[in-house]
């Protein structure tokens, strides 16, 4: 048997060698979940627990899977958002920290709404409109994506984390599934926004394991609010807000195009201070 710091410290040789970042904490994760135990036990009883023969051979499986750049959340299925564990696979983005700016925005804006609807566009997993229904039970929302294997996704995630019955998942291209009637509280969205000449660029964790109309914003990377944001007012209750992730950089450009679209606009910033999201409502709200 081999002692935990010890298989610690090899691994993370091995995984800081091909320029991994997160090298400790993918290997605390993984060695983690090989032993059949948690994280924190596995840090606290590092000094005393020992890795044996079948947890080592799991061991050396799961490490063998990150060091193709397969991400850690695909490789033990789940993901924590909001500190709820998300189900995920090749189908769904992998929910980041990043995103949760939106839900604390959402927060705060349903604060004074009762019984508030909330409309989710491009819902990938379900963590945006799951966590802000975990976090308001009079809430009920609708959840669209225009991907059956994402829907499937979302549906496990809103039935283990015990807020099914309140979202109405539709299969969809983004207001296309919404009929034209249905008003929403808040609508929120992380839509694909990186710019397609940008795409090879990016980390082998994210290109070659998430999916590409998840990420794919076309030329400039802002086609999709092209579509969206001309549509987002006639969807607002009164005194609705629309909240939109959004990339480095295209902060501006989509101010201008809330303008044009007759929306007043506001950008939020995430914890590291830089601008993440678009907060929308109607000019005259």
């Amino acid at each position: 048997m081999t002692g935990i710091r010890e298989t610690l410290r090899q691994a993370c040789a091995s995984l800081e060698a091909i320029g991994i970042e997160t090298a400790r904490l993918d290997a605390e994760l993984l060695l983690a979940e090989a032993m059949g135990i948690s994280r924190n036990i596995l840090l606290l009883g590092q000094d005393r627990l020992a890795v044996d023969g079948p947890s080592e051979k799991r061991f050396a499986a799961l490490l063998a899977r990150r060091l193709r750049r397969e991400p850690v959340a695909h490789i033990l299925g789940m993901r924590e958002f909001w500190s709820l564990d998300f189900k995920v696979s090749p189908a769904t983005l992998i929910p980041r920290p990043d995103s949760e700016t939106l839900v604390e925005a959402g927060l705060r804006t349903l604060a004074p709404v009762e019984r508030p609807h909330i409309l989710d566009l491009g819902v990938g997993s379900g963590c945006l409109l799951i966590a802000l229904l975990h976090e308001r039970r009079d809430a009920r929302g609708v959840g669209v994506d225009a991907s059956a294997a994402a829907l499937e996704i979302a549906r496990a995630n809103g039935g283990h984390l015990g807020v099914a019955g309140r979202i109405d998942w539709r299969q969809g291209d983004w207001f296309a599934a919404v009929h034209a009637h249905e008003r929403f509280q808040l609508i929120v969205s992380n839509p694909p926004y990186v710019a397609r000449g940008d795409l090879a660029a990016l980390a082998p964790d994210v290109a070659a394991f998430e999916p590409l109309s998840a990420l794919d914003g076309g030329a400039d990377g802002l086609d999709p609010y092209r579509i969206l944001l001309p549509q987002v007012g006639r969807h607002l209750a009164p005194g609705g807000v629309a909240l939109f992730e959004f990339g480095v950089g295209q902060g501006a450009a989509l101010l201008d195009m809330a303008q044009e679209a007759g929306l007043a606009a506001t950008l939020i910033p995430d914890l590291s201070g830089r601008p993440r999201c678009l907060r929308l409502e109607a000019s005259d709200a």
